[in-house]
């Protein structure tokens, strides 16, 4: 773990900023996305700041690494895991004259923001093309940490595949780290033992495709994920949120006492985030043709071919305000619960805090509520 400046420090009239990060800068995927809006960053303002940045931190031990930057003159921290929420609040009390924001949580102070690109609507288009292009009915999913983040796409995702093929299921293997290819390659090969043929995961590396291509005898099974390519994408709204969020420190817009209510949540109709590996091609043209082949029955646009089906449900979350949500009501979780009532879509808060499993998922689920 190496603190690493990316501009001299001599020039003092700079605004100094510091990244800490959950993995390495190498990680191709989460991480990587983060450092990508760092560089962006530094382009948007020249001459103006400077950035620094710490990789690979233990989630409990962020305080530290926040103690060090703020010693070495930070005035601006991002925390980019769901894990340093807690320490960053903490740092927040004990340096009332640095302005924090921390990605991925819910906790916020006067001197301390929240920010996400968040890719919940992302997974639920994923899910309608896995649930057409399975077929063997098991999905394998490789995830991280079980937290509200990485449930909330799964659920998503679930809901997707399931809106499609309900005859599915999908198989969870949980890493408890954001970045352990042993681990991911080990889940992976658990899955494709009981049969799963579909795939999607939240992790740092990737081992999962590796693994999914090397079975599938080097053809690209699909392989929706977030953390690693092919992705939904690297965020755009990485560099977007870091360049809105210092454009309004640098104004004097955002202070050490105004942030308590700062919440970036950016989701497609801010353009925060893109559906497809790929810049602009939205579905992988190696799966065009079984998509267009698939047909499901829908109460709003009849029966459809789930290539049709994605890109209207795509262009509806674009909007703003959006047409289409998947956690609108009624949905019942796994067990048979009604976690969101008919009519009702759940709100930011409910989001970021929710920790049921969707129906159709299979496995372990630390902190499902009974």
């Amino acid at each position: 773990m190496l603190l690493v400046a990316t501009t001299g420090w001599a020039q003092q009239s700079k605004l100094k900023i510091g990244f800490i990060y959950v993995g390495p800068i190498g990680d191709f995927g989460w991480t990587n996305a983060h450092d990508v809006g760092r560089k962006q960053l530094e382009k948007a303002f020249p001459g103006q700041l400077e950035t620094f940045y710490v990789e690979s931190v233990p989630e409990g031990n962020v305080e530290p690494f926040i103690d060090k930057m703020v010693r070495g003159g930070a005035k601006v921290v991002f925390t980019t895991s769901f894990g340093f929420m807690d320490g960053t609040i903490a740092a927040a009390k004990r340096y009332p004259d640095v302005i924090f924001a921390h990605a991925s949580g819910f906790k916020r102070a006067s001197n301390s923001a929240t920010y996400m690109a968040d890719f919940y609507q992302i997974y639920y288009l994923n899910g309608l093309m896995a649930g057409a292009l399975s077929k063997t009915n098991r999905i394998a999913y490789v995830g991280a940490f079980p937290i509200p983040e990485v449930k909330r796409h799964l659920d998503a995702f679930a809901l997707g595949a399931r809106a499609v093929n309900p005859k599915l299921t999908i198989h969870v293997r949980w890493l408890f780290s954001w970045f352990d290819p042993a681990k991911a390659k080990e889940a992976t090969e658990a899955l494709l033992a009981e049969g799963a043929d579909t795939y999607a995961f939240t992790e740092d590396s990737p081992t999962v495709i590796q693994v999914a291509a090397k079975k599938n005898r080097g053809r690209p099974p699909f392989l929706p994920a977030v953390s690693s390519a092919p992705r939904p994408s690297d965020p755009p709204a990485a560099p977007a949120i870091y360049i809105d969020f210092v454009g309004k420190v640098l104004k004097g817009t955002y202070t050490t006492q105004n942030l308590q209510n700062v919440d970036y949540w950016w989701l497609l109709a801010e353009k925060a985030v893109e559906l497809g590996g790929q810049p602009g091609q939205a579905i992988n043209p190696l799966f065009t043709g079984r998509l267009k082949a698939a047909k499901v029955k829908t109460s709003e646009f009849g029966t459809i071919s789930v290539y049709d089906l994605v890109n209207r449900r795509l262009a509806q979350m674009s909007k703003n305000p959006v047409a289409f949500d998947p956690f609108t009501g009624p949905i019942r979780d796994r067990k048979g619960v009604l976690r969101v009532p008919a009519g009702k879509t759940m709100t930011v808060q409910e989001l970021t805090t929710m920790e049921w499993a969707a129906p159709g998922i299979v496995g372990q689920w630390p902190g499902e509520p009974k």
